[in-house]
């Protein structure tokens, strides 16, 4: 097991702790909606970048609407999960904690996301059926990423203004 960056991870993360608790944009009202929209952002490029490239390669390939689904929403956590863990490696977390930042970082937006933006591609009529060269394929994706940004980024700023989420990488990016 790795543990490098163990000792430094939780230190780092103590720290943030008491230095956001004293900023004006942390105060009793938690984190601020810009933090909560940049955290929401980072995990949202991850899941964009995921997602388009799930629906684009089922598509292509004339699957099934519950595969096409799956590899878009598996590539979404994937994607999702590799900004935030390559961020905190890139800072000298070690392998293990890095994983264990980006999982408790970023699980819950994503599945938020996923869960909205996949709910609103499953109930727009026609979208299911709609091919990459259709308007309906790219308005019902792209509606659904901006739907799942706006109920996202409160979920976040709750989550980080109780030091947890996004606020367990903050101090490392």
């Amino acid at each position: 097991m790795d543990h490098s960056g163990t000792h430094h991870g939780h230190g780092r993360h103590g720290e943030h702790t008491r230095q956001a608790g004293s900023r004006p944009e942390h105060g009793a009202g938690g984190a601020s909606w810009s933090t909560a929209a940049k955290a929401t952002l980072h995990c949202l490029t991850g899941c964009v970048i995921g997602e388009i490239l799930g629906m684009a390669i089922g598509t292509a390939l004339r699957w099934g609407n519950v595969p096409t689904m799956a590899l878009a929403i598996t590539l979404a956590f994937v994607f999702g999960y590799s900004f935030t863990l390559f961020a905190v490696r890139r800072a000298g977390l070690g392998l293990a904690s890095a994983i264990r930042a980006a999982l408790a970082a970023d699980t819950v937006s994503i599945t938020v996301m996923e869960l909205v933006d996949n709910g609103i591609i499953a109930l727009t009529p026609g979208a299911m059926d709609a091919h990459l060269d259709e308007g309906l394929f790219w308005a019902a994706l792209l509606g659904g990423f901006a739907v799942a940004f706006l109920v996202t980024t409160p979920v976040n700023k709750w989550m980080i203004g109780r030091g947890k989420g996004h606020a367990v990488v903050h101090a490392y990016h």
